[in-house]
């Protein structure tokens, strides 16, 4: 995971390789960011400073326990694979200039590799493969070169690109494009909607109820999906879904996800 040599078709990575990897890290994401106590944190802690919770071997102490402890921040982040790859190419001395770059690149590789995998949305390949191999240079830099890359302006380029290969999938076939949703929908009650093809970028989901609605082909990408009620929910065929959406999110064993994630381990299983 995190590093070139594990690719997709045509020399490109696979998506699998856009996680992250734990076992190969040095615990970068308990160390760099600052938290603040909050009811996703049970603690205040700086930027740089290693969170009491983590091991000597850089693994996390109460992992298991994270939700009960006042930790559910820490059970929803995914580095993208950023972590292991700024460990195992030696720049961890220089990880709080380099990881919060390294992530921000990962995260929008793994949103372009996904579309990329998309024949529907041939049109836009060619200008997001130049994308990738961008991304990937960039991925593949020394600390200096990646504290100097522009992450903000490279997702401005490549967000129209990704806008665009949504709208080619979702209309595929002369299929008519869902609603676009407002992005406040912030405890809103959408149980048993129909969602399908439906635009939800950016979305504030945050508590927002999606018992049993159909969500098959929506494009999500950038939803805050916190503490959503996604019981019963067909999420099967979303755009730019992600691991950390659906574990922020809660869930049941009739919710239906796409077969490349896994249903989160706090979700209801009866």
């Amino acid at each position: 995971m995190g590093h070139h040599g594990d690719e997709g078709a045509g020399g490109r990575r696979a998506l699998a390789s856009l996680r992250a990897d734990c076992a190969s890290c040095a615990g970068l994401c308990c160390v760099v960011p600052a938290f603040a106590a909050s009811a996703d944190f049970a603690i205040d802690k700086p930027a740089g400073t290693a969170c009491p919770n983590l091991r000597a071997d850089h693994r996390c102490g109460i992992h298991a326990r994270l939700r009960d402890k006042g930790f559910p921040g820490c059970t929803v982040y995914d580095c993208f694979g950023a972590g292991q790859q700024v460990t195992q190419a030696g720049l961890a001395g220089r990880a709080g200039e380099v990881f919060p770059v390294m992530r921000d690149l990962h995260e929008l590789l793994y949103y372009v590799t996904e579309a990329l995998g998309w024949p529907a949305a041939e049109a836009v390949h060619g200008e997001l493969g130049r994308a990738a191999d961008e991304i990937e240079e960039l991925i593949g830099g020394d600390a200096d070169v990646l504290v100097k890359a522009d992450t903000g302006a490279l997702r401005a380029a490549v967000a129209p690109l990704l806008r665009q290969a949504g709208e080619l999938v979702r209309g595929h076939g002369g299929q008519r494009l869902g609603r676009t949703m407002k992005p406040d929908l912030m405890g809103a009650r959408l149980k048993g909607a129909d969602l399908r093809r439906a635009s939800l970028r950016g979305g504030y989901l945050i508590g927002a109820d999606l018992r049993g609605a159909d969500l098959r082909g929506a494009d999500v990408i950038g939803a805050d999906f916190r503490n959503a009620d996604l019981s019963g929910a067909d999420l099967r065929g979303c755009l730019f879904l992600t691991q950390s959406q659906l574990d922020a999110a809660r869930g049941d064993a009739a919710t239906r996800i796409p077969p490349s994630l896994s249903r989160p381990g706090h979700w209801r299983r009866g």
